[in-house]
């Protein structure tokens, strides 16, 4: 056994110490020398084969002593099956051994690891055999690397022995994989149409600003009731590639309030478009559920005396030039029109002078088109 204490030398203990160990040590009447197979009270328990020599004997019984103690190479230390992450110190004889039976550790202040004073090398089947009642084998599916990994694994503790790809795993391991995989990389992976998207925001702004029956469907509300939306989808996937496939704007639908009757009710309170003076339909930007936008050109407007509303709440339009550059935003189109069309109406007719720029807006023909295309 090899200290890392008060010994920095390395110096095997004597066999004063390694007779002791042996003698009165847990488990020392299983021992079993090379070529032979004695066995534990009443026969039953095989006994590893102990290395020949003092300091193999010595291992066996500093594992079998101190078996939550046994501790595997592992990235520059080592750590224990009872999950202690140990260090020895530079220099020492204990350093590069795969396995290791650790009879005295410390922890220094201020240290996120303990330290090894007190240890012997062992192998993988006296390690095994003395911690072999925190022997595990057992499937692990989780989300890593950007999609579910399913294993086979042998453990002995915290230490993994052996692991091996699985392929056909249980379907709610792999379903569980699969929602830490949408908690940690959000809603995007599945897939998200324009529609789907814009049904998210028209949600949002209808539960913030009516509330029940109109769902909400923020990240932890939707997470909150996956099994009412993502089903049965969720419950098919394998996969990353899976969720990709799964169309979110169908699955989002599910949580319209279909049994009150509200459902129908959403496009009269929270329209994809809304129709201009002009007659073009243009699409609302619901991306604020606070203040939806309506971005449109300002002669599409003219004639329009009061802002739309939706759901009661007027929208922000923001007036475009006839390059579809931004030329002024109200929540009060009459207000605009009465005192703020005067200097728009000024910079915009030397930019562009072919398009109609009447004195009262309010008044005037919407279009959308040129003076010379009016005239035809």
């Amino acid at each position: 056994m090899h200290g890392d204490g008060a010994d920095r030398s390395g110096r095997r203990v004597g066999g004063g110490a390694a007779d002791r160990l042996g003698g009165k040590g847990r488990g020392a009447g299983v021992l079993r020398r090379p070529g032979g197979r004695a066995r534990g009270a009443g026969g039953r328990r095989r006994g590893p084969s102990v290395p020949a020599g003092e300091d193999g004997r010595v291992g066996v019984v500093a594992a079998l002593a101190f078996p939550e103690r046994v501790a595997r190479a592992d990235g520059g230390s080592y750590l224990m099956v009872s999950g202690t992450r140990a260090e020895v110190r530079d220099g020492s004889g204990l350093r590069g051994a795969p396995w290791l039976a650790v009879a005295v550790a410390d922890r220094p202040v201020g240290k996120g690891h303990a330290r090894v004073q007190l240890a012997a090398v062992v192998d993988e089947e006296v390690a095994r055999f003395a911690a072999g009642a925190l022997l595990d084998v057992r499937e692990e599916v989780h989300w890593a690397e950007g999609d579910v990994v399913a294993r086979r694994v042998e453990r002995l503790g915290a230490v993994e022995l052996a692991a091996r790809p699985l392929r056909e795993a249980a379907a709610g391991l792999v379903r569980e994989a699969l929602l830490e995989g949408l908690r940690q990389e959000g809603w995007g992976l599945l897939r998200w149409s324009a529609e789907a998207r814009g049904l998210r925001q028209r949600l949002a702004f209808l539960g913030a600003r009516l509330g029940e029956p109109w769902p909400d469907v923020s990240d932890t509300a939707l997470h909150a009731r996956v099994d009412e939306w993502l089903e049965p989808e969720l419950s098919r996937a394998r996969r990353r590639g899976d969720l990709a496939r799964i169309d979110a704007g169908a699955a989002l639908a599910r949580l319209l309030p279909w049994a009150s009757g509200e459902a129908a009710r959403l496009d009269e309170l929270a329209p994809e478009r809304i129709t201009v003076p002009s007659g073009s339909g243009i699409r609302i930007d619901y991306a604020d559920p606070g203040q939806p936008v309506l971005a449109v050109k300002l002669q599409e407007m003219f004639g329009l005396q009061e802002t739309p509303r939706v759901a009661g709440v007027p929208l922000l339009v923001h007036l475009l030039s006839p390059a579809g550059r931004p030329a002024a935003v109200t929540a009060d189109l009459a207000s605009f029109w009465k005192d703020g069309y005067r200097g728009v109406r000024a910079e915009l007719r030397g930019r562009y002078p072919k398009h109609p720029w009447p004195e009262d807006p309010a008044d005037a023909q919407p279009t959308r088109h040129t003076n010379a295309r009016l005239r035809r």
